[in-house]
């Protein structure tokens, strides 16, 4: 079963449907643009189909989740390079790392459970964005926050989405007219 996901023009948060469930979910602050227009650091989720390449965790917060799908614990030195000059762009990395990299295990739960989606990686191209995930939602008053680009909801849905995907399942992500 594959994953659809659904936003507005300019819209921070959309739908997410599994199966015969649909749900809100967090979205990039600037929405859902065109893979084609996706630039590194420009707070947009690229529209397009993407497998969910392997799931990493804090075994420190939570059990392994139950899935198909490749999973990996992460710990304090796990790194993801966001620099688009450096040969490691958009593949893990150990920190501290000498060219920019986003830190894997954060202090708030947005990590806690967090799907790799293969966007950008066969092959990587510098400056189409990278450390887009699958993730757990931030949420303030009852409301998703908008992420970095990626996609987001409620960690208890995202861990009971897994337990049906595997090899194969994919995310598609598209702007509604």
């Amino acid at each position: 079963m594959n994953i659809l996901v659904r936003g507005k023009p300019g819209a921070s948060t959309g739908t997410l449907t599994f199966g015969a469930k649909t749900i809100p979910c967090a979205l990039g602050r600037s929405g859902i643009i065109s893979d084609s227009e996706k630039r590194e650091g420009d707070g947009a989720t690229p529209a397009g189909t993407w497998p969910l390449r392997r799931i990493l965790y804090r075994q420190d917060r939570l059990n392994k989740p139950i899935t198909d799908l490749v999973t990996m614990p992460i710990g304090p030195t796990d790194g993801w390079c966001d620099d688009p000059s450096d040969a490691l762009y958009n593949k893990p990395t150990e920190l501290p790392y000498s060219a920019s990299a986003e830190n894997l295990w954060r202090e708030d739960e947005l990590y806690n459970v967090c799907v790799i989606l293969g966007h950008n990686d066969e092959p990587v191209m510098p400056h189409k964005g990278s450390a887009i995930f699958f993730h757990v939602a931030k949420e303030r008053g009852g409301r998703l926050c908008a992420t970095e680009g990626c996609v987001a909801i409620p960690q208890n849905t995202i861990l009971r989405i897994l337990t049906s995907c595997g090899p194969g399942t994919t995310m598609r992500i598209e702007l509604q007219k």
